[in-house]
């Protein structure tokens, strides 16, 4: 039983370490008690301190809020997920702090305690990756990471920049784009600019901005 798995000691967070897929296991279920965010990729494991801070927190809420009236007003079929882990048992998990799955025929996997097993549900069609702390791992090995997985699109919010960095994901690569494909017509200048705005008005000035956005 993964259960009875000794925990490793010194257990670094923050950076990508050697593990195998039992290890994973164990450290993640004991990261649960601390909050934290795991991932595993070619036999190496990511343990992350959750982000505490303001500006993860708000850039997180706005990218959902924003996500969601897009969907709604261009009646496109989605289903959220916040900080929801996705995992090919024995090769590789993640925990995006948004993912979503996107299309006129979208299934919605089932509500539990589980992380959502992409070899039943696929992959999600988005997922994000908001960037406080850790820009250039997201940029790099966990780019790398959503690319074998197999999601549709990936994003990475630069937190500090209030920009947005969007790959389209194709045949285990991908290749910046600056309007989504997998919501359709949403450019990254609007999403980038509702973030600008919230740095100085409230939400729900720019939840106003982003419906007249959304409806022209």
């Amino acid at each position: 039983m993964v259960g009875t798995l000794p925990i490793p000691k010194q257990l670094i967070t923050d950076a990508w370490v050697s593990a195998t897929w039992e290890e994973f296991l164990v450290a993640s279920e004991d990261s649960e008690q601390t909050k934290a965010r795991c991932y595993y990729d070619l036999g190496l494991m990511r343990i992350e301190a959750m982000p505490t801070g303001s500006a993860h927190a708000q850039d997180n809420a706005l990218l959902a809020t924003t996500i969601g009236f897009y969907g709604a007003m261009k009646n496109l079929s989605f289903v959220s997920f916040v900080n929801g882990s996705f995992r090919k048992s024995g090769e590789r998990e993640c925990q995006p702090d948004l993912a979503y799955y996107i299309d006129c025929e979208v299934q919605r996997p089932t509500k539990n305690n589980q992380p959502v097993d992409v070899e039943v549900w696929g992959a999600p069609t988005l997922a994000i990756e908001i960037s406080s702390t850790s820009l250039s791992d997201d940029l790099g090995d966990k780019r790398l990471l959503y690319e074998r997985l197999g999601v549709g699109e990936y994003w990475v919010v630069n937190v500090k920049a209030a920009k947005i960095i969007a790959f389209e994901v194709a045949n285990l690569g991908s290749r910046q784009i600056q309007t989504s494909l997998v919501l359709p017509g949403l450019p990254m200048e609007i999403v980038e600019e509702a973030l600008q705005r919230s740095q100085t008005d409230d939400d729900g000035s720019v939840s106003r901005w982003l419906i007249q956005q959304f409806s022209a």
